[in-house]
């Protein structure tokens, strides 16, 4: 019998590649996609990809989605008080359902890694690292190789300008500066996976605008049938 486990996605390469490896080793069953929300702008965390586009993403990989609200908003922001104690009821509720495994896609952040695990421990749960310490430019190349794609959603000034919007692909991992990790685990970029071999059908998404906000590069990711159109994007996107 598998092992219940919930995925702690972000709907980004690492998440993608994370599930994967699940998925063909065999001993887990991912019962959720679990990804936090900007409850005031409907984004997902960090990466301001579109709930929307999640959730096709989501149906297209065939996982239920389990979306957590996050507070962003500057009269009630999200602490980290606010935060655990938000994630806390809801591993609470994956407890009482059996479930005491939560998966994730870190890399090598030991500092990262021993925060959830300190977390989880609180509600008598655990975390397992599929991909945990693999080298990232052999991983950015095999993500490549297996058909995953996705386009960056959103990147740090250090990185540059010219990056947001493209896709992950060979072009890309030849153009980043040298210093900057080609997975971006240091948090320098951050993608949405459309197609791949976990997914049963491609998510139709196109890149429309571009802003800087807080000193980041972001690319509203669109469903293909979407106009493009000028937005008032920079107030839509949650701030860091």
């Amino acid at each position: 019998m598998k092992t219940p486990v919930v995925m702690s996605w972000s709907g980004g390469k690492d998440s993608a590649l994370a599930l994967h490896e699940l998925r063909m080793g065999g001993q887990y069953e991912v019962v959720a996609l679990m990804t936090s929300i900007s409850e005031e702008y409907h984004r997902i965390s960090h990466h301001g990809v579109r709930e929307d586009l999640l959730e096709r993403q989501a149906e297209a990989i065939g996982i239920p989605l389990e979306k957590i609200y996050l507070p962003s908003g500057k009269s009630v922001p999200c602490t980290n008080e606010v935060y655990e104690q938000i994630m806390g009821d809801v591993m609470a509720k994956f407890y009482a359902l059996g479930v005491r495994t939560v998966a994730f896609g870190d890399l090598f952040l030991e500092d990262l890694r021993a925060w959830r695990e300190a977390n989880l421990a609180k509600v008598e749960m655990h975390g397992i690292f599929p991909i945990w310490k693999r080298d990232t430019i052999q991983l950015a190349h095999e993500l490549i190789e297996m058909g995953f794609k996705a386009y960056l959603s959103c990147v740090e000034g250090k990185v540059g300008p010219g990056f947001v919007g493209r896709p992950y692909d060979l072009d890309l991992l030849r153009d980043l500066p040298r210093e900057i990790d080609p997975c971006g685990e240091y948090g320098e970029f951050h993608s949405f996976v459309y197609d791949g071999p976990i997914f049963s059908r491609p998510v139709a998404v196109q890149v429309g605008e571009i802003v800087v906000r807080d000193g980041r590069y972001n690319a509203d990711l669109l469903p293909a049938e979407l106009p493009v159109l000028e937005t008032n994007l920079a107030e839509s996107i949650p701030p860091v």
